[in-house]
């Protein structure tokens, strides 16, 4: 039977569920075994449904927006015979490609983070704010969104116009994606100035001001008097008593203005100092100088704008007027040049924008009339209420063709970073849309310096061959080559190969790998043009350059399968799997397991692709991921809640973080909107170091929260996860004022214990975890506590009281604890027994890099080296390992040899302490250029990191020495 089940899944080219767009089926008339030729078991009932729902899908249309395939190859002709879908096409390895990455990208990337970091720092305060947009594209490209958004912040801080704040701004609140939060309105800001709505209307240059409480918390303690033109400038417009203004439309004037038969008598003088040409019409050489009455019927304005143009000439206010009446006054104030009329109209019509329905309303006026703050008001209404504004055909018009790109020019409202804010947006949304494609056009036209360009011909390049019109996708990337972008090769070697250009490619590439110093990826491409040995070799080079890229992992594996050898293939796969986690690896893993009728092992893995992406689609788009659910669950034992419950905690226990999270979703499925269950989510989900998922989660428990204070120690959380620390503390203390909680006391232990402590803090916090001990909880979050409350008696020198929460850890299986017992132990200096804990830990959490690493710690240089290789070879992205072995080559007096461990891991993961350790290393051996060059690049992750300030500002002294 399982040799029949493979049989079957071979011809269904199982790994296809990686890439490409073909779709492929199973013969049942060839299929025979123990259960005869029409019975069949459970492995060939199951692959049948799969097929019978396949068939269904692909005899429907399929929408652009669900093809999630990482390959988009046009599917070969699907014909019917004997019931079943036979497939007619290219092997499945040479369907799978490796995705182009749609951002910057460079071949020496510790010079780019050094280089952007002496631009910020040599730029006028002025351009501040465009070089911290340049950081942000350089992060967009790491896994780490934490530099991106403080990048953002900076690029925020430092803007001086009204353009840029808003956008700025926008981009912040959607970073933060607070709009999924129940209750949530786009004006929302939560205090922070950088987001506040009012504080983008005013204009300057006020970089302190991120530290200043915004004008709406201001307003919401007690402040409600702010005049509207408070949040923009300086504007006096005080409502007039009902009196004085009775008393003002009475007094007496030198000359009128007539509109048919009606009279509006004003100060000649007044008016005249309106603007230029009511001054030259007043006292100038017309003949409407000497008339007292003058006919203004002409002029298509009417008596109540006239009427507030006189009562404006008078007291510069504009009082309890009508929209309407604003509106035909800032059209007078544009006619007659009366720029000051113009500004006070622009004000007060900008501060009525409330919501999308104003702003779609109000926004043409405002572009007609080029009226900066109203445009700018609206503006940030469609950019706050992205990506649901662009489902409007008047915004997309506005942002997107070219009339409506020159209309906002001429409203000062057009900008680089204006459309690569929409852009990314509309690149999340839908790659190959025609609003993605002419948003990038109109990105392409703002472009203006090197960097600039090279990222937005490069993004256009990346949608053209996504939508596979490689002619157009050839030449933009051939742009942003010609502008500097090295990477964009990779796009012009992948559009001439799909022109069936191969050898073009493989000699681009070629060239690209003689003419630079090697990367992993130019390897990763390459292999795409050759065959055999020459693909394994390049597939090969590509993964020791770079572990973390998944595309050789996977060719590897399907190799394996096409060979029979599924043991290998599973095997390959899972090497990536374990430290870098994907749906699409996920996915893969999945059909190797229905191969081998590992059932529950591949629903496992369709629940955690589930958790990272609730609308991850599987067989090339054609079938959602819970309805595979639902055609794996009768394969596999069900199991009831509490069942699941027993089931998280044996996961908990053995560290397997990928089956807890199958588990949640179960459980979830059965409960959805117990918020305990998304938060337990989101903590596996940063443990998998998957942090937007894991926000997902928690926003999702948040807005499940049945109670007040479950709901503020949620919110916590989310301001915790994205840097708002003080806030997280707040709320935790806003929590437990309503109710003492397990989860708000080990907030504000968790929040206050992430900086230095004193002897009184800790104590403080050893008090708050007591606190959350005593409170109800089940006991996989009571060992998380107990863990880091052991965790501070260390800190603290209190060992036998860190032992004992250790081994009350242990109790209820928290597995984790034995690394800090181990740690106890060696501080006791009982090495022998600190590596036998950390043995325990290794035999129960199997394959945890962390394990080998810390028990490295506690035993002789030559089996920490095998340890330490060990952790390397399951999780590359760790750093101590090369650290430790650089320093061990740099005692013994092997300073190169030192060097090129560190530039091993700095060349696939630029991280903060590699690179520190570097340019030490550097400096010792008198290389104080490139000492300098890390420093600046370890500044560029962390400006304020003093130990690596002194060491660059002592580099670049001996630099300046005289030789």
């Amino acid at each position: 039977m399982q040799h029949k089940i493979f049989a079957t899944m071979r011809s269904l080219k199982i790994m296809d569920g990686c890439k490409g767009t073909q779709v492929y089926a199973i013969n049942p008339s060839g299929a025979g075994g123990a259960d005869g030729p029409t019975g069949g078991g459970i492995g060939e009932k199951l692959l049948q449904q799969l097929h019978d729902h396949i068939k269904g899908q692909t005899l429907r249309t399929k929408s652009v927006r669900n093809l999630q395939a990482t390959n988009h190859t046009t599917p070969s002709e699907v014909v019917l015979s004997d019931g079943s879908l036979l497939p007619y096409g290219l092997s499945m390895t040479d369907l799978l490609e490796p995705k182009i990455e749609p951002s910057l990208m460079s071949v020496d990337f510790v010079e780019t983070l050094a280089g952007v970091h002496r631009r910020t720092g040599d730029c006028p305060q002025f351009d501040r704010s465009e070089v911290y947009l340049e950081q942000c594209a350089v992060f967009q490209g790491l896994a780490d969104p934490k530099l991106f958004r403080r990048s953002l912040r900076a690029a925020r801080q430092h803007a001086v116009h009204v353009h840029a704040k808003v956008v700025l701004a926008a981009w912040l609140r959607h970073e933060r994606r607070e709009d999924e939060l129940i209750g949530s309105s786009s004006s929302d800001c939560s205090g922070r100035n950088l987001e506040c709505p009012r504080a983008t209307l005013t204009p300057g240059y006020d970089p302190e001001s991120v530290f200043d409480s915004c004008a709406c918390t201001r307003a919401h303690a007690g402040n409600r008097d702010i005049d509207d033109d408070a949040m923009t400038i300086v504007v006096d417009e005080q409502c007039s008593t009902s009196e004085e203004e009775e008393e003002e439309e009475e007094e007496d004037g030198d000359m009128s203005f007539f509109v048919g038969d009606d009279e509006i008598k004003c100060n000649r003088f007044n008016i005249a100092s309106l603007s230029r040409p009511f001054k030259t019409m007043l006292y100038g050489g017309f003949v409407e100088s000497l008339k007292e009455k003058i006919n203004f019927s002409g002029n298509c304005f009417s008596v109540e704008a006239l009427r507030a143009a006189d009562v404006f000439s008078r007291t510069k206010r504009l009082s309890h007027l009508e929209p309407r009446v604003v509106l035909e006054l800032l059209s007078l104030a544009n006619r007659f040049c009366c720029d000051e009329m113009k500004n006070a109209c622009d004000v007060h019509l900008a501060s009525l924008v409330c919501d999308i329905d104003d702003a779609l309303l109000l926004v043409e006026y405002g572009l007609e009339e080029t009226a900066y703050l109203l445009v700018a008001a609206c503006l940030q209404v469609f950019l706050r209420e992205l990506p649901g504004s662009l489902q409007s055909s008047s915004v997309v018009k506005m942002f997107c063709s070219p009339e409506g790109r020159d209309r906002l020019a001429l409203a000062g409202h057009v900008s680089f970073v204006l459309y690569y804010f929409l852009s990314q947006i509309a690149m999340e949304e839908e790659m190959r849309s025609n609003t993605t494609v002419m948003l990038l056009e109109r990105l392409v036209e703002c472009a203006t310096d090197g960097w600039e360009k090279q990222i937005a011909f490069h993004l256009l390049g990346v949608v053209m061959l996504e939508r596979k019109e490689y002619k157009d996708a050839q030449h933009w990337f051939q742009a942003a080559v010609d502008a500097g972008h090295v990477y964009s090769l990779v796009g012009v070697a992948r559009a001439k190969y799909k022109r069936g250009h191969t050898y073009s490619a493989y000699k681009l590439m070629n060239s690209l790998i003689s003419d630079h110093k090697p990367v992993g990826w130019m390897y990763q491409e390459r292999s795409l043009y050759c065959v055999g040995k020459e693909k394994l070799m390049d597939l090969m080079s590509a993964t020791e350059l770079d572990p973390t890229l998944s595309f050789p992992y996977k060719f590897r594996a399907v190799s394996f399968l096409q060979e029979n050898k599924i043991g290998p293939a599973i095997a390959e796969i899972n090497k990536i799997i374990g430290f870098r986690v994907s749906p699409d690896c996920l996915e893969l893993r999945a059909w190797f397991l229905i191969a081998m009728e590992d059932y529950e092992g591949a629903l496992r893995d369709v629940r955690a692709i589930l958790t990272l992406d609730p609308n991850y689609m599987m067989f090339y788009g054609h079938m959602h991921g819970d309805q595979l659910v639902e055609l794996l669950q009768p394969a596999v034992q069900q199991w009831s809640q509490a069942d699941c419950w027993m089931q998280l905690y044996d996961r908990w226990s053995s560290v397997d973080d990928i089956g807890s999270l199958a588990v949640v979703h179960q459980m979830l499925a059965n409960d959805p909107g117990k918020s305990l269950l998304h938060f337990r989510q989101s903590l596996l989900l940063l443990r998998l170091n998957c942090p937007k998922s894991a926000m997902r989660s928690l926003r999702l428990a948040r807005n499940y929260s049945t109670s007040d204070h479950e709901r503020l120690v949620y919110e916590g959380w989310i301001l915790y996860d994205t840097g708002h620390r003080e806030e997280a503390l707040a709320k935790a203390e806003e929590s437990i004022s309503i109710q003492r909680s397990f989860e708000a006391y080990f907030l504000k232990a968790y929040a206050l214990a992430d900086s230095n402590l004193d002897s009184e803090s800790s104590k403080y916090v050893i008090s708050l975890l007591e606190e959350a001990l005593r409170c109800p909880s089940d006991g996989l979050r009571k060992g998380q506590a107990l863990n880091n409350l052991g965790s501070v008696y260390v800190d603290c020198d209190k060992l036998d009281l860190a032992a004992d929460c250790y081994m009350n850890a242990l109790n209820i299986k928290h597995t984790r604890a034995h690394q800090g017992l181990a740690r106890v132990y060696h501080l006791k200096n009982h090495r022998k027994a600190a590596y036998d804990e950390m043995t325990k830990l290794i035999e129960k959490a199997r394959g945890n890099a962390s394990a080998y690493e810390k028990r490295s710690e506690y035993c002789d240089r030559d089996m920490a080296k095998s340890d330490l290789g060990m952790a390397s070879q399951l999780d590359p992205l760790r750093t101590y390992p090369y650290r430790y072995r650089a320093a061990v080559l740099m005692d013994d007096h092997k300073e190169v040899e030192a060097i090129e461990e560190l530039s091993r891991a700095i060349d696939f993961k630029p991280d903060l302490q590699l690179l520190h350790l570097r340019a030490a290393f550097y400096d010792s051996i008198g290389d104080f250029v490139f000492a300098v060059r890390d420093c600046e690049a370890a500044l560029c992750l962390d400006p304020n990191h003093n130990e690596i300030l002194d060491l660059c500002n002592k580099a670049r002294e001996h630099i300046r020495e005289p030789k």
